[in-house]
């Protein structure tokens, strides 16, 4: 009888208990490649009322070379990164910058020659799940720690020939697997979380872009950018539903999710938006608009309103405004802006992380390019997104990383 009657307390308290105070921690969290629906959305954003003049620094510390984006999970943020030698998975308090755990492992990379100026350090994020932190290296190797103590739990043996670029694609995960592009740009492939064992492997050569996990058609599946195509993969046997050939391989950022259709752009393909469709069992690819107005390269552009937000690489960079649903050019911004931009989105206002490490706080406008604040974050590039929790944002630079509030 007691334990019945406090079965009934706990959700009378459950159901008088105001929403704000029943979000779950996880919704601070930031746990894999452009945060918790893979989306580029901030993590339980807190607008100021105004912004400030300046942020305030917290804390600094070095940690160590690479353009992965951290993770933050309850009170420990989590950094991928190269010292000397070897690959470096760093545990830190969120709060203090204080370093709890390192662990490390050997990874000889010699970059290409087009490829040395952006060293031999890790450019995929990490992921979080199922308790479980995973790593892709420069080298393509994929690892799993235990996030409590650092311990390396399984990993995959190096390929025998190393990415040319170096592996940047960064691991999704669908229930009790990890999938990633592993090795020398290798298919499609879905690792067992636990144990590492390989559940299955899919096809193509993969390359610089992120594989997310979207429905479509009532499908859950994986949709990845291949070398000469983009495909819908089905999560629990890798059998490739559909496929669309384009030209999206060579820098190609993640596909972006806008309603029943996928966005996709690449290096001087410009952009296009697809529909994939299941009818009677057969899938179909629609093209539903295609654009040569902009070209995204390496950045990942966000969709907020409606509206299509981020870089293109043409004239040395500058800024756009796409309407998603038709791909008609809303504004372009001055040419020579940066070479690259990290692009964040909390409701209607937007981040853009520039590689010279200024950050352009704007509101999403539709209309034009509508600064509020710009920020000066760090001292070296800043390669990597911004991780913004809240009122925290977390800036990793070539070797720091840097908690900002305001």
């Amino acid at each position: 009888m007691n334990t019945l009657v406090a079965f009934m307390v706990s959700i009378l308290l459950l159901a008088t208990t105001p929403t704000a105070q029943r979000v779950s921690r996880s919704s601070r969290d930031y746990p894999q490649w452009r945060g918790l629906a893979r989306d580029g959305t901030a993590s339980a954003f807190i607008a100021p009322k105004v912004w400030p003049e300046h942020l305030t620094r917290r804390w600094n510390i070095d940690v160590g070379e690479g353009y992965a984006t951290p993770l933050l999970v309850d009170s420990t943020v989590y950094v991928f990164v190269r010292q000397g030698d070897d690959e470096v998975m760093l545990a830190i308090d969120a709060e203090t910058g204080r370093p709890r755990w390192r662990t490390a492992y050997p990874a000889a990379y010699t970059p290409a020659r087009p490829a040395a100026s952006h060293g031999a350090w890790p450019k995929a994020t990490p992921l979080f799940h199922n308790r479980r932190l995973f790593t892709l290296g420069i080298t393509g190797v994929l690892s799993a720690f235990e996030p409590a103590t650092g311990k390396l739990l399984w990993q995959t043996l190096p390929p025998k020939e190393s990415p040319f670029y170096g592996a940047a694609s960064s691991p999704v995960a669908y229930r009790d697997v990890v999938i990633a592009h592993p090795g020398n740009y290798g298919p499609l492939t879905a690792f067992e979380a636990a144990t590492g064992a390989v559940r299955w492997t899919s096809e193509g050569m993969g390359f610089f872009a992120s594989p997310i996990v979207v429905e479509l058609s009532g499908v859950r599946q994986v949709v990845t950018v291949l070398a000469d195509s983009i495909i819908g993969v089905s999560p629990t046997n890798g059998e490739v539903l559909w496929r669309r050939l384009c030209r999206a391989g060579g820098g190609a950022v993640t596909p972006i999710v806008h309603n029943d259709t996928i966005i996709v752009a690449g290096l001087d393909m410009g952009a296009v938006a697809i529909r994939p469709r299941r009818t009677h069992g057969n899938w179909s690819i629609q093209d539903v608009w295609e654009t040569k107005d902009v070209s995204a390269y390496v950045s990942t552009p966000v969709v907020s309103g409606g509206v299509l937000y981020g870089l293109s690489h043409r004239n040395n960079g500058q800024f756009f405004a796409l309407d998603a649903s038709t791909g008609t050019l809303l504004w372009l911004g001055r040419p020579r802006i940066a070479t690259n931009t990290a692009v964040v989105r909390a409701a209607d206002t937007l981040f853009f992380l520039n590689d010279d490490a200024e950050l352009i706080v704007l509101k999403a406008n539709p209309e034009r390019f509508q600064p509020i604040r710009t920020y000066r974050v760090a001292d070296s590039a800043t390669w990597a997104q911004p991780l913004i929790s809240g009122r925290r944002i977390y800036v990793k630079d070539t070797r720091s990383l840097t908690l900002w509030t305001y």
